[in-house]
């Protein structure tokens, strides 16, 4: 979102709203949406030559990897739209813009691969009961083609692993890697195969687990990950004048996007004072919490309390 500056909230109200703070490199839009429809390609070209390779080679662990692979054809996607929702602008109906729409995505894609895990589970876990030959060759040149595709989609999604979107993917293809180097590894032990279906099972939900709580949190507009609310109290409470902090609320708007809502009660003073104290507490937020969205409003300190505080309780300065 562009800059904005609202001044229309009566006294003692300020609003700020920035964009994302730099220092952190993504790919741009155009770019990665070129990178995700390479990836779509690369990933049916191997999702073909697992179906083939584990039915002529009678493997349950590359079939398993196809259709762990084939799943992702519905994340990609789903990450590119994601992608292209949240570049759009700010309008009337949506004031934050539409950047959680990746949220969106991250989350869809984790409730995706939760059920790709517990399908692979039971694939596996059939495959104990009635084991079969598999035929080495086919195992071994399959998973050296499929660990170079995962690899490369991999590579090209590291520099964007701060949006939690494209770092759904990154997730997904790097624990493919690793998934495609264990079947590496049951070509040489065949008894091996069934459980390294199981163990490739296992990490996906094990890598989902976090992607799934992350996205949840960020939907449910919790505290931001690495932020804690009182010591973010306290450093508003540390600027001089402030003389107390309550109904203070921290959440996640998009990546790199986090805003503040808060209730600051100073000393009655000129308005260019309460400006020069609003300018230290935002400085303040940003350059330690990294938080750029602030609604700050001002109460005069001494005033009778006219309504109960909100969780959470306020804070004091004792000077």
């Amino acid at each position: 979102m562009g800059s904005m500056h609202v001044h229309a909230h009566g006294p003692g109200h300020a609003h700020d709203q920035h964009g994302p703070a730099g220092g952190h490199p993504h790919l741009p839009a155009g770019i990665a949406s070129g990178v995700l429809a390479g990836a779509v390609a690369a990933t049916l070209l191997l999702v073909a030559a697992e179906l083939a390779g584990g039915y002529l080679g009678h493997s349950i662990s590359l079939v398993s990897d196809a259709l762990h692979n084939l799943s992702d054809i519905p994340t990609m996607l789903i990450s590119w739209i994601g992608l292209r929702w949240a570049a759009r602008p700010a309008d009337h109906e949506r004031t934050y813009g539409y950047q959680r729409a990746g949220v969106l995505a991250a989350f869809t894609n984790a409730i995706l691969l939760i059920l790709v895990g517990v399908g692979l589970s039971y694939e596996a876990f059939e495959r104990f009961r009635h084991p079969v030959d598999v035929h080495e060759g086919w195992m071994i040149w399959v998973s050296l083609f499929a660990l170079a595709v995962n690899g490369g989609i991999t590579l090209a999604l590291v520099s964007s692993r701060r949006d939690i979107n494209l770092r759904s993917l990154l997730l997904h293809n790097f624990g493919d890697a690793i998934s495609n180097i264990g079947i590496l590894i049951g070509a040489l032990a065949q008894w091996l195969d069934p459980a390294i279906g199981v163990a490739i099972a296992a990490m996906v939900l094990w890598s989902t687990n976090g992607l799934l709580r992350e996205a949840g949190n960020i939907l449910l507009e919790g505290l931001p990950r690495g932020i804690r609310l009182e010591s973010v109290a306290r450093s508003v409470l540390g600027v001089a004048g402030v003389q107390e902090v309550h109904d203070i609320h921290i959440w996640t708007i998009g990546t790199d996007l986090v805003a503040l809502s808060c209730h600051v009660r100073i000393p009655d003073m000129h308005m260019d004072e309460s400006e020069q104290i609003l300018r230290t507490i935002r400085e303040r937020l940003e350059t330690d919490f990294h938080i750029t969205h602030t609604t700050i409003q001002f109460e005069r300190a001494g005033l009778p309390q006219d309504s109960v505080y909100h969780m959470p309780l306020p804070l004091r300065s004792e000077k």
